[in-house]
């Protein structure tokens, strides 16, 4: 037990459901990381020039004070999922990071695909012209930010479906999430393939 602003907290965690909690924190802090690192300017793994740099040290700094708040959203709220009334609140916004996560995951790897077929040509408004290596690019999406957020999706999915006792409340819960995931992907893919018009999801 490590002793913490005066309360006992539990180390290391013994609950599969505690362990999930640290894992989904900890896989925002490494993506947090990465961004940070673009933040404060490092240039490793860059596929093109940024039209402006400060811009984009400036997209990449919101990122990393938005995922450090993903880091710390799931340990902080342990004790909530003890209340009826968080319990709901998380659930709820579990099911939001699953979905959003799940289908964004999704939805570009299904363009990158279909950007290395040659099938559709994505654009890098944030990108100097002729700069951009669009292998680069779609291997770095394919392999490292989408594997990334489709993990993240996946953990707190699990979380969830672990913190509901009623079969029929876990069954309802992952239909609504798959059901949510498949359509949203469905939009998402159609509108990067240009079969329907543009469609921002997330």
């Amino acid at each position: 037990m490590v002793q913490r602003i005066g309360k006992a907290v539990e180390w290391p965690p013994r609950t599969t459901a505690a362990r999930l909690r640290y894992l989904a924190g900890a896989w925002a802090l490494f993506y947090a990381i990465y961004r940070g690192y673009y933040a404060l300017g490092g240039t490793v793994g860059m596929f093109g020039v940024p039209v402006s740099l400060s811009q984009w040290r400036l997209i990449n700094g919101v990122g990393a004070a938005l995922l450090l708040l993903a880091v710390a959203l799931p340990v902080a709220t342990a004790r909530l999922w003890r209340s009826p009334r968080g319990r709901v609140a998380l659930l709820a916004i579990g099911w939001v990071i699953t979905v959003g996560c799940v289908m964004h995951a999704l939805v570009d790897i299904g363009a990158r695909l279909l950007s290395i077929a040659g099938v559709i040509h994505i654009e890098f408004p944030f990108f100097v012209a002729g700069t951009v290596n669009r292998r680069a690019s779609d291997m770095q999406d394919l392999f490292f930010n989408e594997p990334w957020f489709l993990i993240e999706g996946v953990i707190w999915g699990v979380l969830c479906w672990m913190e509901l006792t009623s079969p029929t409340a876990r069954r309802w819960w992952l239909a609504s999430a798959i059901a949510a995931i498949v359509a949203l992907t469905v939009i998402g893919v159609l509108s990067s393939a240009g079969v329907i018009g543009r469609f921002i999801i997330l």
